[in-house]
């Protein structure tokens, strides 16, 4: 009876993910496909093809490398929902790992799957509320604080960066051991090449850092 209570969740959260992913998918390319027909302006094809040709190796890489590094962290129904509502790597990956990580569980047990599929969804639920409420009460001075000679100006521009080192401080200081090695293989990745796409970037430093830790466990050092 258990089995069959856990392949019918997830034989769920699958159908209804792909629903919902077909979903976006059509309702983001109906938006140009209408706005060409209301104004009867279609973009020469020859041409639309040219630029898809340049961009679309290196996005169906990233997409691809991100489907494999994003979904054993988040579970199934949190690679759905992130995917679907996007900003992932700024936002449902860090919710989702945080929210994992208070609990307690393993992001590959069915309580990670739980609880990463309902920290997602509360932060998607948050972030259309925050923004709705933002949208009407800065939008009169929001130029004026994100302006480049605004003395807040600074602050936009390391909101990532700042995310990101407050999140990753709580597991380096605990597994700075192994923390050591994937660090300098992301700045030696960047040295080389610093315009590598972040989906690319993520996927090499952890695959740096499960190699790492096989490493280390080898020698003992953890």
């Amino acid at each position: 009876m258990k089995n069959k209570t856990e392949r019918t969740y997830f034989d769920r959260v699958h159908t209804w993910g792909r629903l919902w992913s077909v979903g976006a998918l059509i309702t983001l390319l109906l938006v140009p496909v209408s706005i060409c027909v209301h104004f009867n302006a279609w973009p020469p094809m020859q041409e639309v093809f040219k630029a898809l040709i340049k961009v679309l190796p290196i996005y169906w890489g990233t997409a691809v490398v991100e489907v494999l590094t994003y979904t054993p962290m988040l579970g199934a129904g949190g690679t759905y929902l992130s995917f679907v509502s996007g900003n992932i790597t700024n936002l449902k990956l860090p919710c989702g790992l945080s929210a994992m990580e208070n609990a307690g569980v393993k992001a590959n047990s069915e309580e990670g799957e739980v609880i990463s599929t309902i920290a997602i969804g509360v932060s998607e639920i948050t972030t259309t509320v925050i923004i709705a409420a933002g949208v009407l009460l800065f939008a009169p001075f929001l130029g004026t604080l994100t302006d480049p000679d605004s003395v807040f100006s600074p602050a936009f521009t390391y909101v990532l960066p700042a995310l990101f080192g407050a999140l990753g401080a709580g597991y380096f200081r605990k597994h700075w051991r192994i923390s050591v090695f994937p660090i300098l293989i992301g700045i030696a990745v960047l040295l080389f090449a610093p315009t590598l796409p972040a989906g690319t970037l993520l996927f090499a430093t952890i695959v740096a850092s499960i190699g790492g830790a096989l490493v280390f466990m080898k020698l003992k050092w953890i």
